[in-house]
């Protein structure tokens, strides 16, 4: 909605994880330096864990973006909730093997024909495991036995645990050992500071063909970061807010009191009403959840529907934003409605 009242050629604050966004904080430079290191050794496993909205999911992707196709088969899980044999097959399907009706004993003969394939193609195979902290340890230990396969000289499989922080009790637990000695490296992503979260802002502006308008203050930059924490996910679920009030208002310069009443509003929206009996959660499609249910993969999902339909919401409201003003700027009986008019006489 508010993109060609700005100038901009994208929205530049949408909730989906885009590597065309992708800013290189301090953090995120380190991350995606032992993401790199671990490629280069093409064994074992690399973790990196960091809290929700971090910026993990973009870290990925942006990595898969300088994936060489011609020497990196890689595969992306994001779906953790499943006990060992399931995952088994979550991964053969990642590698694009046929899984439906298979024994396990099928399909780890498949992956290791497939990975064996793939070496003599002279590529190596990476597995990549998002929301890692809901995997149970029994999950984890099938992963790990698919790192065995392996020929005279080298490992077959390479795989790359994300998850947020409690995934690292679970990889400190007593029956992780085996685990943590294949571990070749590990990093916790943590929030921008406050110079980063404006670098962030302005960079993910610039992308989009900002010029300096709208236009931010320090208070209100100030601001942002002290509600959002330098968390990339908040960040942007702020921002959004804010450039949308900003097109509502006709506003070209953003104070601190424009970006406390966008958090009030927000705060408000998300106040859970009093109701009697057991206190529920509504999810984006309507259905009833009881309070910490639902898994990440869930939740993520269903941001990403929200901020689709926002966008199809966004484009309806300015349909009818522009009948409102060709109305308002059409002259009445030859004379405009905002012109005033002498009957006096």
């Amino acid at each position: 909605m508010y993109e060609p009242y700005y100038g901009f050629t994208a929205k530049p604050f949408q909730l989906r994880p885009d590597p065309h966004f992708f800013f290189g904080s301090k953090g995120h430079k380190r991350a995606m330096a032992y993401l790199e290191y671990g490629l280069s050794q093409g064994e074992g496993f690399i973790v990196v864990t960091g809290e929700v909205g971090a910026g993990k999911t973009t870290l990925v992707r942006n990595l898969f973006n300088k994936l060489a196709s011609n020497q990196i088969v890689a595969a992306h899980i994001v779906n953790t909730h499943l006990d060992p044999d399931d995952t088994l097959r979550m991964v053969v399907s990642g590698f694009g093997l046929p899984y439906e009706g298979a024994s396990k004993t099928d399909l780890l003969t498949r992956l290791e024909q497939f990975l064996h394939d793939v070496d003599r193609q002279g590529k190596r195979a990476l597995l990549v495991i998002d929301e890692a902290q809901n995997l149970n340890p029994k999950t984890v230990e099938e992963l790990r036995m698919l790192s065995n396969f392996q020929t005279d000289d080298k490992s077959l499989l390479q795989t790359f645990l994300l998850g947020q922080p409690e995934f690292r009790s679970t990889l400190h637990s007593p029956g992780m050992q085996q685990l943590r000695q294949r571990v070749i490296a590990s990093y916790h992503l943590g929030p921008m500071d406050a110079p980063e979260t404006r670098a962030y802002i302005e960079h993910r502006l610039h992308t989009v063909g900002w010029k300096g308008d709208p236009g931010f203050d320090d208070a209100a930059h100030e601001a942002i970061f002290a509600h959002t924490g330098g968390i990339p996910r908040k960040t942007n679920t702020l921002l959004d807010r804010v450039l949308l009030m900003g097109y509502l208002e006709e506003l070209h310069h953003f104070t601190e009191a424009h970006i406390q009443t966008v958090i009030s509003d927000i705060s408000e929206e998300f106040q859970q009403p009093e109701v009697l009996g057991t206190p529920t959660i509504r999810t984006i499609d309507g259905e009833s959840m009881a309070d910490g249910m639902g898994s990440v993969a869930d939740r993520r999902d269903s941001i990403e529907v929200l901020d689709e339909r926002m966008m199809r919401l966004e484009k309806s409201v300015v349909s009818v934003l522009s009948i409102l003003k060709k109305i308002v700027a059409t002259p009445q009986n030859g004379v405009p409605v905002n012109q005033h008019v002498d009957t006096s006489e």
